[in-house]
């Protein structure tokens, strides 16, 4: 009985030291290619914790929506389905009307002061502010400043009145088209070149990379580049599986997340570049640049968006951000 009883604490001791060695598996979800921003980031970030956490975390990542879509990743993520994903900022009005300020039009002058909003004490804030629903926000990864397309050329506010834009499900961006007397539809993002294409919409606001990347050029007229708003998103846990982790596990999985954060921000601002040039090259759309005067006519336009939702988002984080500014 005595050799059943050790041999029993054995391999229950063995069994409880295999459990304990298994790698914790970390599922990355994303909608996008493995070689966008977004998408090289994913995989740095898998590089980097192999490279420190063998065998401890395993990071497993799926590009392309193959687990999810944009409409159901963050209801995974709250259900334990996956542990990491990465929605444009846009997705998270649900769970805090802070964020929203990241959609007010003609807010930031460029990346750069988008970058040291992000980093000031305030933009660091606004990751912690959706705790309460469950989630953590570990960081913001660019995809860049937003341009104006349309099948006819934008040069003044003027020449958006009564024309239908395509939007991301997003009040403020709503508001923002209706600054202008214009149609704010808001579509999915996999419908956008058809209704280009169809004209069942009259232009869009997106970046260079996904003007290009999507072949928007190909099928409207003009761009204006009107650097008007920003496009980022989000990284995001649930705060159940963060602060489950032990401390010297997280500490370092968020020190690799802040390095891909920013190797993929790098390849996001050559990236813009890039698509512009290549955009300019291909010669099927006319690359209009505002004077001026003529930019101020659209920041004059669109700027009380600002005072329509400051109670929502806060007076003070407006402020912050339009102090990054200088």
């Amino acid at each position: 009985m005595k050799l059943l009883a050790s041999t029993l604490t054995a391999l229950s001791i063995a069994f409880a030291s295999a459990v304990n060695a298994a790698p914790i598996e970390l599922k990355f979800s994303h909608v996008v290619a493995e070689n966008t921003p977004k998408g090289q980031m994913a995989l740095k970030f898998k590089e980097l914790v192999d490279q420190r956490l063998p065998g401890k975390v395993e990071v497993k990542v799926y590009p392309n929506s193959q687990l999810y879509g944009d409409g159901k990743e963050l209801e995974a993520l709250l259900l334990g389905d996956v542990e990491l994903i990465s929605p444009s900022l846009s997705k998270f009005k649900k769970y805090t009307k802070k964020l929203q300020v990241f959609d007010l039009p003609f807010l930031f002058q460029d990346m750069a002061a988008v970058e040291r909003f992000q980093a000031s004490s305030a933009g660091q804030e606004l990751l912690s502010s959706l705790e309460s629903k469950g989630l953590v926000g570990l960081g913001y990864l660019h995809n860049g400043m937003k341009q104006l397309s349309a099948n006819e050329p934008l040069y003044t506010p003027a020449d958006a009145k009564g024309k239908k834009f395509r939007i991301m499900s997003s009040d403020v961006l709503a508001a923002q088209f209706e600054a202008v007397d214009a149609v704010p539809l808001k579509k999915p993002f996999s419908e956008v070149f058809t209704l280009l294409q169809t004209r069942a919409i009259d232009g869009q606001e997106n970046t260079w990379s996904n003007i290009y990347s999507k072949k928007f050029f190909e099928v409207q007229a003009s761009i204006t580049e009107s650097n008007h708003g920003v496009l980022d998103y989000l990284i995001v846990t649930s705060a159940e599986f963060w602060h489950e982790l032990p401390d010297d596990i997280r500490s370092e999985l968020k020190a690799a997340l802040d390095e891909a954060v920013a190797h993929g921000n790098q390849i996001a601002a050559q990236k813009a570049e890039k698509d512009k040039a290549n955009i300019m090259a291909s010669n099927r759309s006319e690359i209009i640049s505002l004077s001026p005067e003529q930019r101020q006519q659209w920041v004059e336009a669109m700027k009380p968006v600002w005072q329509q939702f400051e109670s929502e988002i806060g007076k003070n984080i407006i402020d912050a951000a339009v102090a990054a500014n200088q």
